[in-house]
């Protein structure tokens, strides 16, 4: 487990800052710990300073399901602090609210209906945290109006996010006013549109979007800047060349068992005439490590010629949607593993128009950030292609392993040139061979070695 000390500088200037305001937004990129900084901040609130006794925690839906109690399991000074999920049905969330614990997470599209419980009065927790508060950004939205009304109620409130304005600063009225309930850009977001803005587009008299009047940026940041803390401020921040964001997805439990019986079958199947130990051969270990793969991707080929497919899971297409959104437009570079992930990725993220890289004119639009979501397969794409100017987020949609092809894949962002700080995100799905391939990738295992350990070790565990 991980240790209080091994907190990172930046995450400590973080953490007094959310205990030295008590209304406040914490704006941190993806991957550079908000989760582990803010839980920090809420276990000296509670257990050292007294100070609250019961943490909301609204966030997107797997977000709320795992991540946080997940990131409790990884530090030693946290293990202590009691999650209560209030997910699930309603007779389920229910009854997770009448549980006793230290913080209880909600995902964000059950907002209203927590409010509404309580009749749209005080709610019984003492802190709210909104985990990718840029979800908030529409005053119109049902989820704003019910925690609008709430809002006094709370004696602490964190906002959470490395996007707070994805589609430009219009979109921080709402977000702030869940902190100050309009103490610096005003009471209404009417008002503050005519303070800072002019229409752009319109059709008659209905204005589709507004741009910012001449100095209003800078008047803005001013006005948010005692309470929001923005960790892009290089002057003050010890930040990492890259940063490396693991993000463990858990199975239902009924994947969980299709998972479970299909590893089982795929092992004995494949070496039922063999002496498994002594004749495993690294074709075959490829072609189980390969089975196994597909399925912890979301779909897996059958055995006939045309290579039919069907999907198993939609797990890492929704996180990966996550990403994408929490990214706020910023460009985003997608390694997929097999056909049926292109072809599932294509249709998932259709609003996104993800392009598969192909051609030079590809990569001219690329770099000149024409392209929002970029799919490609690490051996096409991974040697050779200067792709820095075009982003800095990557997503593997699944791993090789290759420590090689996973380099130099990773390489065509994070190279000389590049501007930005290189986040790179490993999507695994928890008790799957995942684990097996991103932990050989982060110990610089040889890939024959990692692979040939990993299906031994699923060898024995079926014999």
């Amino acid at each position: 487990m991980l240790r209080r000390e091994q907190l990172h500088q930046y995450q400590e200037t973080g953490l007094e800052h959310i205990l030295n305001n008590p209304f406040c937004g914490l704006f941190l990129e993806m991957g550079l710990g908000k989760t582990v900084t803010t839980l920090t901040a809420i276990d000296i609130l509670i257990y050292e300073d007294l100070a609250i006794e019961k943490v909301l925690v609204i966030a997107p839906k797997r977000v709320a399901e795992s991540v946080w109690s997940a990131e409790i399991e990884n530090w030693e000074h946290l293990k202590h602090l009691k999650v209560s999920r209030v997910i699930g049905n309603e007779k389920q969330r229910r009854q997770a609210l009448s549980e006793t614990a230290d913080i209880y997470t909600i995902g964000r599209d059950n907002v209203a209906w927590l409010c509404g419980m309580f009749g749209g009065s005080d709610l019984p927790f003492d802190m709210l945290v909104i985990d990718e508060s840029s979800s908030f950004k529409n005053p119109k939205s049902q989820r704003f109006k019910a925690l609008k009304l709430v809002q006094p109620s709370f004696d602490r409130v964190v906002l959470l996010t490395g996007t707070p304005a994805p589609n430009g600063l219009i979109d921080l009225w709402s977000q702030l006013y869940l902190l100050d309930r309009g103490e610096r850009l005003g009471k209404y977001i009417s008002r503050y549109r005519e303070a800072f803005f002019k229409p752009d587009k319109r059709n008659g008299e209905i204005v589709y979007s507004y741009k910012l009047q001449q100095d209003s940026e800078q008047l803005i940041f001013d006005k948010i800047d005692d309470i929001c803390m923005s960790m892009k401020k290089k002057d003050y921040l010890d930040l990492p060349p890259v940063i490396n964001n693991y993000i463990e997805i858990p199975f239902t439990s009924a994947v969980q068992k299709k998972y479970n019986e299909f590893e089982k079958d795929q092992v004995l199947t494949l070496f039922e005439d063999q002496d498994l130990e002594e004749g495993i051969s690294a074709v075959n270990a490829a072609a189980l490590s390969n089975k196994l793969l597909q399925f912890s991707n979301g779909a897996i080929y059958d055995n006939t010629e045309e290579k039919n497919w069907h999907e198993v899971h939609k797990l890492k297409l929704v996180e990966t949607e996550n990403i994408i959104e929490a990214a706020g437009g910023k460009p985003v570079l997608i390694f997929r593993s097999y056909k049926h992930d292109l072809i599932r990725l294509e249709k998932h993220l259709k609003k996104y128009k993800p392009k598969q890289l192909k051609t030079d004119q590809d990569i001219k639009d690329w770099n000149a950030g024409k392209i929002q979501v970029m799919l490609m397969h690490p051996a096409s794409g991974g040697h050779g292609l200067n792709l820095q100017a075009g982003g800095s987020i990557i997503i593997w949609f699944g791993l090789t392993w290759s420590l090689e092809l996973y380099q130099q894949a990773n390489a065509r962002l994070d190279r000389q040139g590049q501007k930005n700080q290189v986040i790179i995100h490993h999507l695994t799905c928890k008790g799957t061979i995942d684990a097996d391939v991103a932990k050989a990738i982060d110990k610089k295992t040889d890939k024959q070695d990692g692979l040939m350990k990993a299906i031994k070790a699923r060898i024995r565990k079926y014999t």
